[in-house]
Formats: C-alpha cells, sequence, structure tokens
C-alpha cells in the first residue's frame, strides 16, 4: 500500500539499521537515504508515503531539507527525530509544516503511532481538528502563570530558565508544569509543544 512508503534520512547508519527493521517488521515499506541531498535527488513529484528526518545532519539539515521539499512542491507528511533539548528546533520544524516530531531515544510504539497518523491523515494542522480545538478550549482554562510557563516551555526554556525569567523557584515552575500538562491532558512535553505549535500558541 502506497500509504505505508517510510522515506527515512540519517546520517547514522546504525540508526537507519534499526528503524529500517522496525519498520519492516511492523510492515512498512520503507526507503533509506544517508542524507537529505540524496533524497531530493531521488523524490520524484508527486511521490507517496512519509518522510521521518533526524533534524541535526551535516550538509543538509532536517529544517532545510523540509524547506527545499516544501519549496519544489513535495506535500508529504515530515516527522522529525530530535535530539534530547531540542524543543526549539522542534517548534520551528513543525511552523515549517512538519506534522510532528519525536524524541530521540524513542519508543518503538510511539514512532510506529507516529508514522501510522501520518499517513492517515490529511492537513495535520486543519483548524477543525477536534482534538486541536479541544486542546485550545483547556488551555483557556489555564491561570496566568500556567500560560507564561506554557509559553516559555515551548520557546524551549528549562524549569531554571523558567524561573530565573519569571522569578520564582525551580520547584515552584514544576509544580506549575504539572499543572498545565494536566489542565491540557497532554502525555508528553512533545505532545505540549506539538499541540501550541499547532494551535498557534509557540
Amino acid at each position: 500500500m502506497a500509504s505505508s512508503l517510510v522515506h527515512v534520512v540519517d546520517d547514522d547508519a546504525a540508526m537507519r539499521d534499526s528503524i529500517s527493521f522496525l519498520l519492516d517488521t511492523a510492515g512498512f515499506t520503507v526507503v533509506l537515504y544517508e542524507d537529505g541531498a540524496s533524497l531530493l535527488e531521488r523524490l520524484t513529484v508527486p511521490a507517496s508515503g512519509c518522510i521521518l528526518t533526524d533534524i541535526r545532519m551535516p550538509g543538509i539539515d532536517g529544517l532545510e531539507l523540509l524547506r527545499r521539499l516544501r519549496a519544489v512542491g513535495h506535500t508529504l507528511p515530515v516527522i522529525m527525530m530530535t535530539g534530547h533539548g531540542d524543543v526549539p528546533l522542534a517548534v520551528e520544524a513543525m511552523k515549517l509544516g512538519a506534522c510532528d516530531f519525536i524524541e530521540k531515544p524513542f519508543d518503538d510504539a510511539l514512532l510506529l503511532q507516529a508514522l501510522r497518523a501520518a499517513t492517515e491523515r490529511g492537513d495535520p494542522s486543519e483548524a477543525a481538528d477536534p482534538a486541536l480545538q479541544d486542546f485550545m478550549r483547556r488551555v483557556g482554562t489555564l491561570s496566568e502563570r500556567e500560560r507564561q510557563v506554557l509559553e516559555r516551555l515551548v520557546a524551549g526554556g528549562t524549569s531554571k530558565d523558567i524561573g530565573r525569567a519569571l522569578d520564582i523557584s525551580y520547584r515552584t515552575v514544576e509544580i506549575y508544569r504539572a499543572k498545565l500538562m494536566a489542565k491540557t491532558h497532554a502525555a508528553s512535553l512533545q505532545e505540549l509543544v506539538r499541540w501550541a505549535v499547532l494551535a498557534g500558541i509557540a
């Protein structure tokens, strides 16, 4: 099935092999590329499937790859693999049109879920998405301080950074963070950032 095709871009050969094995086992068709230039050369217009790419690569990094794909008319869903602490990069990627991002090292089930969602949905930022509307409604229930913490978390701030910026303790930031995660029903920081970007908060 064309929709189950995944183009994997990563300069780390071991990571490519690992992802390929996982996706093969899960029933996806996989095409591997060692860098962004190879993908741009070999991808036809129109192409099918989705793209899973690392964000940090020599030469053409994930963000530049996404810019070039969109510039030549490719509209395939793109999922970014990011390292720990790459929240600002992930936010930028989603603003450029990536449909999702997943942090390394990732849980296999989470990656498969993200890929299935990417290949099954249309426009990921469609305003009519009821889940997005639900998230925006929940954000409306945040206190002013919780909203400030949310905005700084999505901008990539650590709890220590946020505490210094708002002149409150690290522990207090952690309490606000736990409250806003509960109120927005976000299961992880990754999910919180994704929804915040789609909602236009980031």
